[in-house]
């Protein structure tokens, strides 16, 4: 089954050279040395930093700005260890961390069960591409079974167990209530049509997926019944089963480098707080919060001020420092993976939430970024193409004025330098 996810997967493809990296989720360690040189101010480019604070004006207390070579040396840094809201931003870190962990050919399943006793149990793993055709397909063969065990006319509804997180996870806590009913802040559910959106945030999947269910069923003269579990119950239950349960149909996602995609390029705060939470081993998403926190840690990142509080960066509550996310790009190309990650983000004035952005300039399909954006904060992290080899910049505004052409200044006066130091 092709899905749109998958387009837009081959299209990133084309934008980053290199051989397909086999999965080797452990990038080499960082070298004591090198993080030395880098948190070393030494390493200041003079040209730069100038160009980089005559950017910003008088704005220099609402900016994080960083600057890092290939050789992971700071070469321009301004509030670069001051932690604020990343916003979008944050998805840098939830696509690298589920990258690590889950390789390039991770898929999200969606399965339809039939346990020892008979019954039959729908779940899923946030799927965000999960369509109405497929749960008919689910639908047309657990009526099959029921078919099968059933002789007589088809009085009684189908059983089926939805296995789904309960209510209280759908979010995370400090989202604005507001986010919540528009597409953007859809809840977080394992079996959500479409990411649970339509013009507006579907606030009740369970609901839809009735609906959806019923109008499947009732074509073959069928009916439905939905009896939801909280999804933690099934430790327990599947642990008392002597018998494993069977597949009857599954469902799989787009792989993860369309996965990845769609969370960078097009800024799905759907699927970044999915893939964190697979990533996490936890739907929990304080527990996944903490896992992606640890797993930065152990990539050398530096944690001064660094909190995470979800996947996506809707949260205010996120802080990031600019070195942080400079230091989390110039890691992540020494990853064995690093060629899907940087064909995730968007591209200066060619695709993405980049696609309107420096058209006309030398920037133009050379930078390879993540933008951010909520009230009062901007953000834009990525990888700069220059005569001298890549740069990863990182600019956060909490509270500035005029964004859009700072960042652009930036990025200009980073792309001209000469390479420095020498």
């Amino acid at each position: 089954m092709m899905r749109r996810l998958v387009v837009v997967a081959l299209f990133a493809s084309f934008h980053v050279a290199g051989t397909v990296a086999q999965p080797l989720l452990t990038p080499p360690p960082v070298q004591e040395q090198q993080e030395r040189t880098l948190l070393n101010r030494g390493t200041i480019c003079p040209t730069l930093q100038s160009s980089l604070l005559a950017a910003v004006k008088a704005q220099s207390w609402a900016w994080s700005i960083s600057v890092v070579n290939d050789r992971g040396q700071l070469l321009a840094d301004l509030n670069g260890k001051l932690p604020r809201i990343p916003a979008s931003n944050q998805k840098l870190v939830s696509t690298a961390f589920a990258l690590d962990r889950l390789g390039p050919d991770f898929r999200l399943k969606t399965q339809l069960l039939r346990h020892s006793n008979g019954n039959l149990e729908l779940v899923g793993e946030g799927d965000p591409d999960l369509s109405v055709a497929d749960i008919r397909r689910f639908a047309m063969v657990a009526l099959s079974q029921k078919k099968l065990r059933q002789t007589k006319s088809l009085i009684q509804p189908l059983k089926l167990i939805v296995r789904e997180e309960p209510r209280q996870r759908w979010w995370p806590s400090d989202w604005h209530p507001a986010d919540r009913s528009h597409t953007y802040g859809a809840p977080i559910t394992r079996l959500a049509l479409a990411s649970n959106a339509l013009h507006m945030a579907v606030m009740d999947p369970a609901s839809r997926l009735q609906r959806v269910l019923d109008a499947a069923l009732n074509q073959q003269g069928g009916r439905v019944l939905l009896q939801l579990v909280d999804h933690d119950y099934r430790t327990f239950t599947v642990s008392q089963n002597k018998h494993p349960s069977v597949v009857l149909h599954s469902e799989d996602s787009a792989p993860m480098h369309a996965l990845l995609s769609l969370a960078n390029t097009e800024s799905h705060n759907f699927t970044a707080e999915v893939l964190m939470r697979e990533a996490a081993d936890s739907w929990d998403v304080q527990d996944a919060a903490l896992a992606a926190t640890r797993w930065l840690q152990s990539q050398g990142i530096p944690m001064t001020g660094l909190r995470i509080r979800d996947g996506s960066g809707l949260s205010r509550g996120n802080r990031l420092t600019s070195q942080s996310l400079a230091v989390l790009l110039w890691r992540m190309t020494q990853h064995p993976l690093s060629s899907y990650y940087q064909a995730s983000m968007a591209i200066a004035s060619r695709r993405g939430t980049l696609h309107k952005r420096f058209h006309g300039t030398s920037l133009q399909g050379k930078f390879w970024g993540k933008t951010g954006t909520l009230s009062g904060v901007r953000s834009m992290s990525g990888i700069l193409a220059t005569s001298h080899g890549p740069l990863y910049v990182s600019m956060i505004s909490n509270g500035g004025l005029d964004t859009a052409a700072v960042m652009k200044r930036v990025l200009l006066a980073s792309q001209q330098i000469n390479r420095c130091p020498s």
